[in-house]
């Protein structure tokens, strides 16, 4: 027999053809095919060498007595190729019906649609996603509704200064305390009020639902040093306070320290 091994270009780096020719007996001028891995494995059929393959490499053009591609082949899958692809590419089918059952029946019979299937999974796009809209006029359900201390006794509602005027039908100056304490919590824009004058002829139609229902006003200086005395005198208090409860607890303790000394001189002058 003679034997021929050399590298084979249509399959990966490393991989070698072999042709065994017979030189005599009836079988002598045929020739076998082999292929070797780069490891050494040995292949015998085509089948053999697509299963180890497996996806790495298409096959399906590849003669394996030659070690070529053949061009015809290999042009025919790449044409049924682009015409699977084209007619996936066709017009989408916008029939919103839902199918009929296959069942043999009188009548025909929809298949029943499932939507709240635990594995059904909502696809949300957080840049198309807005806020959702606002009631109108909702402040109004805080009104009624006042603060009471430890005591459940009331407590004493704030004066608001003469500046900040509510705007809208049916508003109390309770009501817009209230409405100016949310939007101080739940918005990070600054407080402005209703800037639109039409918003007292028409407030359904010109009301700005991010400002709470007051007219539109403006901060002087002598507001703010107001509010700087008002805070202070009010730090001022919780410290003195403060300050009273921690010497009323010193008290409390060096009592509570005396006593058992008081107790124990006690019980010496008696058994004396």
């Amino acid at each position: 027999m003679e034997r021929t091994r050399w590298g084979c270009s249509a399959l990966p780096n490393g991989w070698k053809r072999e042709e065994v020719t017979r030189k005599s007996g009836l079988s002598a001028g045929k020739s076998d095919v082999y292929y070797f891995s780069p490891t050494g494995k040995k292949f015998r059929s085509k089948p053999q060498l697509a299963r180890y393959l497996g996806n790495s490499l298409d096959l399906s053009s590849f003669d394996f007595r030659t070690g070529k591609m053949l061009m015809s082949k290999l042009n025919k899958n790449r044409q049924r190729i682009r015409n699977d692809n084209s007619q996936s590419k066709g017009k989408p089918d916008l029939n919103t019906s839902l199918p009929v059952r296959q069942t043999a029946s009188i009548f025909k019979q929809p298949v029943t649609k499932v939507t709240n299937h635990p594995s059904n999974k909502v696809k949300t796009d957080p840049q198309k996603a807005v806020e959702q809209p606002r009631q109108l006029f909702w402040e109004k359900k805080l009104s009624g509704l006042q603060a009471s201390d430890i005591a459940e006794e009331l407590m004493k509602t704030m004066d608001l200064p003469k500046g900040l005027q509510s705007a809208g039908p049916g508003y109390t100056d309770k009501t817009l305390i209230a409405a100016l304490a949310s939007a101080l919590h739940t918005s990070s824009s600054p407080i402005t009020g209703q800037l639109s004058a039409a918003v007292e002829k028409n407030p359904g139609v010109w009301l700005n639902t991010t400002q709470p229902l007051c007219k539109s006003f403006l901060v002087t200086d002598d507001d703010i040093r107001k509010q700087e005395d008002l805070v202070y005198n009010v730090r001022k208090r919780l410290e003195e306070a403060l300050m009273a409860d921690m010497l009323a607890h010193i008290e409390e303790a060096s009592i509570d320290a005396t006593s058992p000394q008081e107790e124990s001189n006690d019980e010496e002058e008696e058994t004396g």
